[in-house]
């Protein structure tokens, strides 16, 4: 029996956002349902201008989609989402942690053994049964190298008294071995202007696979906490068969 597991789409799971108080002493007059999230780059926005009489009894969403609009964009920084995003390779957080305004909590490898890990299958493999075979058959060999490795170099360091040092010794030698395919699992937060460029970018057409599939799946998620601040954003199927972002 194997040991890794093949993994075919990422999971997301939202685990925070900002929480909006407004203050006592400056309240906004406010139109329409609307939660934290917009609330606070509403309330932003007017205290740029001293408009939170709201004098043109403007909705929450009216009032953001003008933002949008005008490429205020920087009211959108003091809304915050945390994600722990799972099912993704380590080719792909390459290219993630390129953008700015995210920050970064991953799996480490010196601590986590890699015996155990999964493996993300690239798209473009997915309907090839001939590179499916390949991927696997090297998949499989890396594993046993990995493990081999690992033994070898825990015994080599026998003298550390310090087990957790030297498992950490062994395996961040003997992770170099595995490939870039490796599942990894991360917690990722961003600003809302933030995560609207990473979904424009890595959800284009143009973009990695792989990545423009976890931009359209955090899309999906993002739009469930949030319609309005993440609208002018939309999902279609590309010519190559898989979900792209299209920026209206």
């Amino acid at each position: 029996m194997e040991r890794f597991e093949l993994i075919y789409e990422p999971v997301i799971t939202i685990i925070g956002k900002t929480d909006f108080l407004e203050p006592e002493h400056l309240k906004v007059k406010w139109e329409g349902e609307a939660n934290s999230l917009e609330q606070i780059v509403e309330y932003s926005g007017r205290v740029c201008y001293m408009s939170y009489h709201n004098p043109a009894k403007r909705t929450t969403d009216i009032y953001i989609k003008n933002i949008l609009d005008q490429k205020h964009y920087s009211v959108l920084e003091h809304a915050n989402i945390s994600v722990l995003i799972e099912g993704v390779s380590r080719s792909l957080t390459h290219e993630l942690v390129r953008h700015r305004h995210l920050s970064f909590s991953q799996l480490s490898q010196r601590f986590v053994d890699g015996a155990n890990a999964a493996f993300v299958i690239p798209p473009a493999i997915l309907d090839d049964d001939e590179a499916f075979s390949l991927f696997y058959d090297e998949v499989k060999e890396t594993v046993n190298k990995y493990q081999k490795l690992s033994d070898r170099l825990f015994e080599k360091y026998s003298g550390i008294t310090d087990k957790t040092l030297r498992r950490k010794v062994a395996r961040e030698a003997a992770r170099s071995v595995l490939p870039n395919a490796v599942e990894t699992k991360l917690v990722v937060t961003g600003n809302i202007r933030a995560w609207r460029d990473v979904l424009a970018l890595r959800g284009s057409s143009h973009a990695d696979r792989e990545i423009r599939r976890l931009a359209v799946a955090l899309l999906k998620q993002f739009q469930l906490v949030s319609r309005v601040l993440f609208s002018g954003m939309e999902i279609y199927r590309e010519e190559d068969g898989l979900d792209a972002i299209k920026v209206t």
